[in-house]
């Protein structure tokens, strides 16, 4: 794995506007359980599968059964659950790029917020985030701290009820977000791709727009990616970018 750690290094120092892309995966090595793999949340026993009980209509309809699901599993405590060394990475590698006149900008499909708690400033949260909740009636904004104490149905002062700032199933992804994510793929001379399945669309899809010359695909499992990467790197990636800072610095 040196090698490859050793080329990502050389890739990461040579680039000038580089984007990671990332998802459930690179938070695992922070305690937060992905969707997909043998022990994700979809391989578990609920009383309806996880894909109904995140849609937009589920909400709606039963929002007693939602919120029972959704504090348990997809709700963390920000004390017990910090950025891992990936995290830390990507923010520092940011602000080298900024002091050079490059960028790097993290497009996320996981809604933790880790990256932001991490140090990085330009990330785009094509899922949303947990960290902002809203009124579904009034529109007021309420952090994390306010659906984690609640009991039951979080509401608002108004009466409301207060929906996380999360795309469910059947909701559209916020256009302003995608296309900010989009513009910063397209001018990228490096794209890292971490931690994801690459099979969640429309997410998934904007590594099309994707047209610099490097492509690195840092994931355990085959991924749609891999035929067209530069380099494939299976090792985990908390792991991966600790060996990347200790050869940049």
């Amino acid at each position: 794995m040196q090698n490859s750690i050793r080329h990502l290094a050389q890739l990461i120092q040579e680039a000038q506007n580089i984007v990671f892309f990332g998802g459930a995966g690179v938070s695992t090595e922070s305690g937060i359980p992905d969707f997909r793999s043998v022990d994700g949340l979809y391989h578990q026993k609920f009383d309806y599968p996880p894909e109904t009980i995140l849609s937009h209509s589920f909400f709606v309809q039963k929002p007693t059964e939602f919120y029972s699901f959704y504090k348990e599993k997809m709700l963390f405590d920000p004390k017990c659950i910090r950025p891992n060394a990936a995290h830390f990475s990507l923010a520092e590698i940011e602000e080298a790029k900024e002091a050079e006149g490059g960028s790097l900008h993290v497009v996320t499909q996981n809604v933790d917020g880790l990256h932001t708690l991490a140090g990085s400033l330009n990330v785009h949260e094509l899922h949303g985030s947990i960290h902002r909740n809203y009124c579904t009636h009034c529109g007021a904004f309420y952090p994390l701290s306010h659906v984690v104490e609640s009991v039951g149905i979080p509401r608002c002062t108004c009466g409301g009820i207060v929906k996380p700032d999360v795309v469910l199933y059947q909701e559209a992804l916020d256009n302003q977000t995608v296309m900010a994510a989009i513009d910063a793929i397209a001018t990228a001379d490096l794209l890292i791709i971490g931690g994801t399945s690459m099979t969640v669309y429309p997410a998934a899809g904007l590594i099309h727009y994707f047209r610099g010359q490097h492509l690195v695909v840092i994931n355990r499992d085959a991924t749609s990616a891999d035929d067209e990467a530069e380099l494939v790197i299976r090792s985990p990636i908390g792991e991966v970018f600790s060996g990347v800072m200790e050869q940049l610095s």
